[in-house]
């Protein structure tokens, strides 16, 4: 039985709550629901003159029984209460443990006061063991707002409990701190997923094996083929368009080029200002490629010469965790060619970083089979730093630092949690079961990457070393890169796309931050929020000044800028370089009730709902169309 108590004004009120995922279900009120005799204390207030004074009152419980009819059913029960207790501030659930498993999660409770008023008390949170629940109602309040002592203790009770649940942990050395638990299992169940067995990252692998039909050609792994048709036939069950096009033109430049701008690591290569020393490339080398009759070195001036520079894989280990099978990895330079048709062009490639007799540069003009293999050994490259770098620590492990810190600063009553929660849904529980499975000493890693063994270790921290605030705000990233120009580089969805989510993100937030905070004093006063940032920074990111890292913020335009970063690297950034199930702008769990924000979240649903449409169009009839950044196809968090 789950016990319910609720304090409702004088008269009757009507109480309605909702369950879901099948753990609880409310029936009819004959047979579902009964009064138990036992007085129960809660808390509630009741006003006098303008202040409001903290009292207990006696009342009765409300039982559910949790077997009773299918899940997802509203039902609404009448509690008739003699005294007048005045504004309803909290409303407490209370599980009692049996003897079987009966965990239950509620999404919300509603109440009718006798004046006609509802009030929605959010929950959406697992209901487990001998516990109980204090729920708040719906509307958001920064700490300035909770006036009297029983909102205080509450906001201090619940920020007490969720840092006893989320810890920090140094998972590995050097890399960002992470939540303190081994195992999914030993996750708050909150963040838990529903079912492990659509995370089971071994499951879910030998089920691709098999749906592609590469685990008949998996022999052909283990020794040299004889031909490029052998690489073909391990995708024999790929048949869409883009697949189709991309078999048909990958040994190309202009493919090979493209997925520089809009493959899964669009964010390597930059502008070229000076060739380095490492990388002697001279103009008698590539004249033949240059198509404007101009000198390399008048091509750099012009802003048309770009470079993809992979030294972060230089000297890390390659996967020797199989004897019978050696393995091998390069640090390759790769020099490329904006040409008069705005196509991006491969036209020198060096594989190691240090020139000389032993590590010649590969040219376009050598034979076709050198060419390719170069070029092959780029993307080899490039496979390795988008996996472990730009997806694994830039999106997943950097959402996580942002969730844990979100769960041990912010109560749930606070806007900036409401807004910041659908977007670290489920990103600490995929991160528990990566480390459990996916990058763990003999976990997949180890069987399928190049650089598993603990070469990928070693990227992550490396690229700690570099990993900056800066590099995480978009706009400043492309700029940093020296890739802002439309005019230069027209083709770069990547960039025109993300531009557009951030900007549509950016004003989403400003809509909302707008609603709660009246000046940059507010921003500088909320305790909460300061906690956070530091949080994020001390901890999660270890006291490092190197990343330019905020440890606290000063104005609003700043916080807009901070909140921008976290949803845009928690949804595009990560859908740019993977895939997602929720997409942005989706928020089933209403956790704002305030119809301001209602009308900001529409407002942005607009916006994104423009920017789908603008990129449908744009890739209409286009042979590569690009999508990766479209809002209809962004998750709203790291999940998968």
């Amino acid at each position: 039985m789950h016990a319910v108590k609720l304090i409702p004004e004088r008269g009757v009120a009507t109480f309605c709550a909702q369950y879901v995922e099948g753990f609880l279900s409310v029936g009819p009120l004959n047979r579902a629901v009964k009064r138990e005799e036992t007085p129960l204390h809660y808390c509630c207030s009741q006003n006098s003159d303008e202040e409001l004074c903290d009292k207990l009152f006696l009342l009765p419980t409300l039982a559910l029984c949790s077997s009773c009819s299918p899940q997802n059913q509203v039902d609404s029960y009448d509690m008739t209460v003699s005294n007048d207790i005045g504004e309803v501030l909290l409303v407490k659930i209370e599980k009692r443990k049996y003897w079987v498993h009966d965990d239950w999660y509620c999404k919300y409770i509603t109440i009718k006061t006798p004046s006609g008023e509802y009030k929605e008390f959010p929950c959406y949170r697992w209901i487990t063991d001998d516990k109980e629940i204090e729920l708040r109602d719906g509307k958001a309040r920064l700490p300035r707002d909770d006036h009297t002592q029983l909102a205080k203790q509450h906001r201090r009770r619940e920020l007490e409990e969720r840092q006893k649940s989320y810890r920090w942990k140094e998972w590995h050395p050097g890399f960002p701190l992470s939540i303190d638990a081994n195992y999914h299992k030993d996750l708050p169940r909150d963040i838990q997923f529903d079912t492990e067995k659509g995370v089971d990252f071994v499951l879910n692998y030998s089920k691709a094996m098999e749906n592609l039909y590469v685990n008949r050609f998996m022999h052909m792994f283990q020794s040299s083929w004889s031909d490029f048709a052998d690489f073909e036939k391990i995708f024999v069950r790929i048949t869409n368009t883009i697949s189709e096009y991309v078999m048909q033109h990958w040994q190309e430049d202009f493919m090979f080029g493209y997925q520089f701008l809009n493959g899964c690591n669009p964010v390597i290569f930059e502008k070229c200002n000076k060739l380095p020393d490492k990388f002697p490339v001279t103009n008698d080398m590539v004249e033949i490629c240059l198509e404007r009759k101009l000198t390399l070195e008048e091509e750099i001036k012009e802003g048309n010469i770009y470079l993809a520079d992979y030294k972060i894989m230089d000297g890390v280990p390659a996967n020797s965790t199989d004897p019978c099978t050696m393995q091998y990895l390069t640090a390759p330079i790769c020099l490329l060619y904006n040409n008069s048709k705005q196509k991006l062009i491969p036209i020198a490639i060096q594989l190691k970083q240090e020139p000389g007799p032993e590590n010649p540069i590969f040219l376009p003009t050598d034979s076709k089979y050198d060419w390719l293999l170069a070029k092959t050994w780029v993307r080899s490259s490039d496979f390795q730093v988008h996996q472990t770098v730009t997806h694994l620590l830039k999106t997943h492990l950097i959402s996580e630092v942002f969730g844990i810190a979100l769960y041990r600063q912010f109560p749930a009553v606070h806007p900036l949690f409401k807004l910041l929660v659908p977007h670290v849904r489920f990103t600490i529980a995929i991160n528990t079961k990566a480390r459990e499975q996916l990058i763990c000493e003999c976990g997949l890693f180890d069987k399928a990457n190049g650089t598993g063994g603990g070469g990928h270790v070693r990227l992550v921290q490396r690229a700690m070393e570099d990993l900056t605030y800066r590099s995480l705000c978009f706009p400043q990233a492309i700029m940093m890169r020296g890739v802002e120009s439309t005019e230069k580089l027209p083709y770069y969805y990547y960039r025109d796309d993300s531009l557009k989510v951030w900007d549509a993100v950016q004003g989403f937030v400003t809509e909302v931050v707008n609603i709660y905070y009246d000046d940059d004093e507010a921003v500088q006063m909320d305790i909460e929020l300061q906690a956070f940032v530091k949080d994020v920074f001390v901890y999660g990111l270890k006291d490092n000044k190197k990343t330019g890292f905020p440890k606290s913020l000063k104005t609003i335009q700043k916080l807009i800028e901070y909140l921008t970063m976290i949803i845009f690297t928690t949804s595009c950034q990560h859908a740019a370089v993977n895939f997602g199930q929720l997409f942005l702008g989706m928020y089933p769990d209403e956790h704002f009730i305030e119809k301001p924000v209602k009308e900001a979240m529409e407002n942005f649903q607009k916006h994104l709902q423009e920017i789908s449409q603008h990129i449908a169009l744009r890739n209409k009839d286009k042979k590569l169309p690009y999508y990766y950044a479209s809002p209809d196809r962004i998750p709203n968090s790291v999940a998968v």
